[in-house]
């Protein structure tokens, strides 16, 4: 079975401002290396529709997704750019896209578990998985990976999901929203201290987090894996692997200062696999989180997907 692509064309034009690291670019320069690769006739691509709210309200609370709503629905209505926080803004085609990324995660999780495909990789923005239960933070507005995870609990009918974050930033909101929910394991490494400026005492006991000193590199981090990771993954034994894929822990990202390079994020997917080759059947839906250095975001993706896709 192929590995299914999302790339919603709504995802590129949220867009917060000349100078935003969160860009547009980033999503063109994936496609551009994987066109130029070939990889990108290796996937198998597929539409994304807007998340469905009730699927959204399974890791947000009612009044949050009300509220955003709201607020994003008027700069639509406006066409004008509207200030969320200090690092986070929406324009016009915001909601669009954020329904879109969400949505996207959703559909990739259905298709892998209806076995229309081995695994699945969602190329969107905004990101999410700062997003809490109540709050939009650091780029994010819905957090996609949790309302993946959820919805292949609670929809889905599987008993056990595991989450696994390698972004160079803590993923607090996944965090919030997971937290003592025990039919979820959430494996993460991190640079700290570093924004969100947490995740060094867990919220729960359902989560293995690592956080990393800055300068940290690949060897290292392979081993941290070795020894932390993964003997939780095989205790727990994921009936499906989501992935909050962020590639800002690549040495060229100036938004951290970690040391991984393209060999570690191929070495880190193809050990995923294993376990959920043994567990899973299988089953993984990863979804795009950080990563700003262009280059590097391309390549790291790149070779994301030539593991996930056995090439």
């Amino acid at each position: 079975m192929p590995t299914a692509y999302f790339n919603p064309p709504e995802c590129r034009r949220h867009d917060m401002g000349d100078g935003h690291p969160e860009c547009p670019a980033r999503l063109a320069a994936i496609d551009d290396w994987l066109i130029a690769s070939g990889v990108d006739q290796a996937l198998e691509h597929f539409d994304a529709s807007p998340v469905d709210l009730k699927a959204v309200e399974r890791a947000h609370t009612h009044g949050y997704v009300a509220e955003i709503g709201e607020l994003l629905r008027g700069c639509a209505e406006r066409g004008e750019r509207c200030a969320v926080d200090p690092d986070t803004s929406a324009n016009a085609h915001t909601w669009a896209a954020v329904q879109m990324a969400a949505g996207a995660a959703v559909q990739a999780t259905d298709l892998v578990i209806d076995g229309r495909a081995d695994n699945a990789f969602c190329a969107v923005r905004p990101p999410g998985h700062h997003a809490t239960r109540d709050q939009s933070m650091g780029f994010c507005f819905f957090n996609n990976v949790a309302i993946a995870a959820r919805h292949a609990l609670d929809e889905r009918g599987l008993q056990r999901v595991a989450i696994v974050d390698f972004d160079v930033h803590h993923g607090n909101g996944t965090e919030d929203i997971i937290a003592g929910d025990d039919r979820v394991l959430m494996v993460s490494l991190f640079q700290h201290p570093l924004y969100p400026y947490s995740g060094a005492v867990p919220k729960g006991t359902n989560m293995v987090n690592v956080p990393l000193p800055a300068y940290t590199r690949g060897g290292e981090v392979r081993e941290i894996i070795e020894a932390m990771w993964l003997p939780a993954l095989e205790r727990f034994k994921p009936q499906m692997i989501f992935i909050s894929a962020g590639f800002d822990a690549h040495r060229e990202d100036d938004l951290g200062q970690l040391g991984l390079v393209e060999a570690d994020y191929e070495w880190i997917t193809l050990r995923l696999k294993d376990v959920a080759a043994r567990h899973a059947k299988g089953r993984i839906v990863s979804v795009l989180e950080g990563g700003y250095h262009l280059g590097a975001l391309a390549r790291s993706v790149g070779v994301h997907l030539r593991a996930l896709a056995d090439l």
